[in-house]
């Protein structure tokens, strides 16, 4: 096996997929079977700077370096070679944003990531004007508060891309975004697979008393869907991944991929009538739609698959946070008893333990807002539990609700799809942090969703392997099948995971506890107006 692997990079067999999260710069180098062989990374943190979230360019540049350095080493590790060419690469980094370049490729303002919230004025005008969902994170609403707040740096823009298309230019020369990235810059037809032509003339109208000597068509990025030709890496891309000077020019490059489209891609659900949920510090879930929704919602995001289906996205920003912090108050309590402390099996207990309570929390209530809930309209949060003097105030139902809190969010959202727009889903694989003690995070999300969800082993390789995956699809598609087909036979061989269908009881029991969760609601708009 080792012998493979080596063979597969000398023998420039291998591709290398790169992601770049919010705290993690990931590479995964995988063979000829899309099965990893080895990996860097590199940990860094976003600044606060003038009010906006932002990394320089510079962290970037040294984060990316530093990642392949890293990659290199453990490839020098296991296998005494060295990376000197590979089949294929591939870029992918957290969705939306805004970067500015001048006609010098020089960046106008610091790049403004998907955390910022300055654009509520842009967002929820251009949701107006387009009669479509527009989210504050969207690159169209930082570029229209931009302009809304006279920012000197507008007219001199050349060029506006997200965080994985201005790596992917600088290492090929190439304008180009992955279609499921480019929709979250502005949507995307269905029918065109290309940005919205009604909504760009909308928006060139709207701005036109501005008088820049720009159209928004000229500035964006070309869009590309998975599979095609997105460039080579040129000489100077080389140089600015591999500062050892190894790695030669001339190898492919995939079309770049926000986060979203590469999670879709690492748990096998870009096919329509799939959906998969990501639940760890914060959550979302996306489900690949036959159609349209009927009409927009404030609470679901409208972006694409990285072949270009349209994908319903439900993104909330609280998941397990409160849930980790009461379980660090075991961890206190056992240490206390001089008992020694195995978080796995503390998680693992307390978990189990959930599933033995009532199975609407006994009426117990849990609101997990660290920080606001978009979904809810909560600019705020104030993590809370509420109780009655009547209710079942047991161990299993305390952990239970915490579980239920985890996704009651997420369930309010999808039930507008489900109910409303009644939206059919064949399958939904969770990955993610709520999912690592075996089947209970399955369970509670089953009965959130009222759907069978599925778990595989493969999800937790996440965004880099996911990326790769399409670099593979980009080189190793000689049948010149759709992206789903080829999902389904060379990389997943069709193991959908391990499936957990929802229980009646469960059900019913999460709908009556998400309609407390509901009435109660006051309670915590109340704890947010208070200031201590």
């Amino acid at each position: 096996m080792k012998s493979d692997a080596k063979s597969t990079i000398e023998t420039g067999k291998a591709i290398l997929g790169i992601e770049f999260g919010s705290t993690r710069i990931k590479a995964v180098l995988i063979d000829q079977e899309n099965k990893p062989i080895a990996q860097g990374s590199h940990t860094w943190e976003n600044q606060l700077v003038d009010g906006l979230w932002t990394y320089s360019v510079e962290a970037i540049w040294y984060g990316l370096q530093d990642c392949y350095a890293n990659l290199r080493s453990n490839v020098k590790d296991l296998y005494d070679i060295e990376i000197e060419t590979l089949a294929a690469i591939g870029v992918s980094a957290m969705m939306h944003g805004y970067m500015a370049f001048d006609k010098k490729e020089e960046i106008l303002v610091p790049f403004r990531t998907w955390r910022n919230t300055n654009t509520g004025q842009a967002a929820a005008a251009l949701s107006e004007l387009f009669v479509y969902n527009i989210p504050l994170r969207w690159s169209i609403s930082h570029l229209y508060q931009a302009i809304l707040d006279n920012e000197e740096h507008v007219k001199d823009i050349d060029y506006l891309t997200t965080l994985a298309g201005y790596i992917h230019w600088q290492m090929t020369g190439q304008k180009v975004l992955g279609i499921g990235d480019a929709s979250g810059m502005l949507p995307i037809d269905p029918a065109t697979k290309n940005y919205s032509a009604e909504m760009v003339a909308k928006f060139d109208k709207l701005i036109a008393p501005q008088g820049f000597d720009w159209k928004l068509q000229d500035i964006l990025p070309k869009v590309l869907p998975a599979g095609e030709n997105a460039g080579f890496l040129t000489p100077e891309g080389a140089k600015k991944l591999d500062v050892s000077g190894h790695l030669k020019a001339g190898i492919p490059v995939c079309p770049p991929e926000g986060d979203a489209g590469t999670g879709m891609v690492a748990t096998n659900a870009v096919k329509q009538r799939t959906g998969n949920v990501s639940a760890g510090t914060s959550s979302f879930s996306m489900i690949v739609l036959e159609k349209d929704l009927s009409k927009p919602y404030e609470v679901i995001d409208m972006v694409t698959t990285p072949d270009g289906s349209p994908v319903a996205m439900v993104h909330c920003n609280n998941c397990t946070s409160d849930l980790n912090a009461w379980i660090n108050l075991f961890k206190e309590y056992q240490e206390l008893l001089d008992i020694p402390v195995d978080m796995n099996e503390v998680y693992g207990k307390l978990y189990n333990h959930a599933l033995t309570g009532n199975a609407d929390c006994g009426g117990l209530i849990s609101y997990n807002y660290i920080s606001g809930e978009p979904v809810m309209g909560f600019a705020d949060g104030r993590p809370m539990l509420v109780r009655s003097a009547n209710d079942k105030f047991t161990l299993a139902n305390f952990m239970r609700t915490h579980l239920y809190a985890s996704v009651g969010v997420l369930k309010i959202g999808n039930d507008i799809l489900f109910k409303e727009e009644k939206v059919k889903v064949d399958r939904i694989t969770g990955h993610g942090g709520l999912f690592k003690t075996k089947n209970v995070g399955q369970r509670v999300l089953a009965a959130a969703l009222n759907s069978p969800i599925s778990v595989m082993e493969t999800a937790g390789e996440g965004g880099a392997w996911g990326i790769a995956l399409l670099g593979s699809y980009l080189v190793n598609n000689e049948k010149k099948q759709p992206l789903d087909a080829f999902l389904d036979e060379q990389v997943f061989g069709g193991d959908a995971g391990v499936e957990i269908s929802p229980t009646a009881e469960d059900v019913e029991g999460f709908n009556a506890y998400i309609e407390n969760y509901k009435a109660a609601l006051p309670i915590e708009e109340a704890a947010v107006r208070f200031k201590k």
